[in-house]
């Protein structure tokens, strides 16, 4: 699935071509994706103007003039290709990814200035709404995210009084949107190898100083990533359309077997099952 700074990509792709601008023609190709779109989908987007794209979590946000924000969630499988006279471009740079086909071309929005944009979802486990913008934080999707991981709000003080008392390795409790909003698998692994923290040493005996460092881990480890994905933006045009490479920077993760690079480890990192996922990390210098 992708993480947050595969999301941020999207974002920052997407909004030359969609914000300020007005909604010429919408083209939902089926009724639903992971869930049914709504019924008046279409018309409620027909002829509104899309403000700036946002992001919340791992969700994309186009707040429209009419008052709904157009909420929407890529899934595991989700893409979008951007057609202008120049050429096409794809927004987002993802670890695991595959290029559009047309039979999986679900919904298209097309611009009064001629841009098209179609999203693509293989396996349909994106999502879109139509969300009242005014209560949008009190809907369920957001009502009970935790703070951007970006944010002032996410500190070595949201660690400790999130971590005070759980017997849960810190991976777990990263991984829980409540906790802080957006982390996924990857970034976590790399975070916490970063870090020098164990991802199962109990999150209750981590001390403070090391929260503070795994909290300027986290946040270091994404602003490289959003960096790298940034990065390849004056390259949407290329034809393969391969975006993203911070995938080529990983230190942890799905390098199994290799040695730790982290600086005076003489480990290797290897790989364990937690929850279904896997987990890659040092057993020599994350304690």
């Amino acid at each position: 699935m992708p993480e947050l700074p595969e999301v941020e990509t999207v974002r920052r792709g997407l909004e030359p071509a969609l914000a300020g601008q007005r909604l010429a023609r919408v083209e939902a190709r089926r009724p639903d994706l992971r869930f049914p779109l709504p019924i008046d989908f279409v018309q409620r987007l027909t002829g509104a103007r899309i403000g700036a794209l946002a992001r919340r979590a791992k969700y994309l946000l186009a707040p429209l003039d009419r008052g709904d924000t157009l909420v929407m969630h890529l899934g595991m499988s989700g893409r979008f290709e951007i057609e202008r006279p120049a050429g096409a471009a794809r927004p987002g740079g993802f670890h695991y990814a595959a290029d559009p086909d047309p039979k999986h071309a679900h919904i298209l929005f097309e611009t009064e200035a001629g841009t098209r944009v179609t999203y693509y979802d293989p396996r349909r486990f994106g999502y879109m709404a139509l969300l009242d913008t005014d209560s949008l934080d009190q809907h369920p999707w957001f009502a009970g995210l935790g703070p951007e991981p970006l944010s002032k709000a996410f500190d070595a003080d949201r660690l400790v009084e999130q971590f005070a008392g759980r017997k849960q390795g810190p991976k777990t409790l990263l991984l829980d949107q409540r906790v802080v909003a957006g982390l996924g698998n990857i970034y976590v692994c790399e975070a916490l190898h970063r870090a020098r923290i164990s991802p199962f040493k109990p999150a209750g005996r981590i001390s403070r100083p090391r929260l503070e460092r795994l909290a300027t881990a986290v946040r270091e480890v994404l602003i490289a990533a959003i960096e790298a994905g940034g990065s390849t933006l004056r390259d949407y045009a290329a034809a393969d359309g391969a975006l993203g490479y911070f995938q080529q920077s990983f230190r942890a993760y799905g390098r199994e077997g290799e040695p730790c690079p982290n600086p005076g480890c003489k480990g290797v990192i290897a790989r364990a099952v937690q929850s279904g996922r896997s987990t890659f990390y040092c057993p020599r210098c994350q304690t």
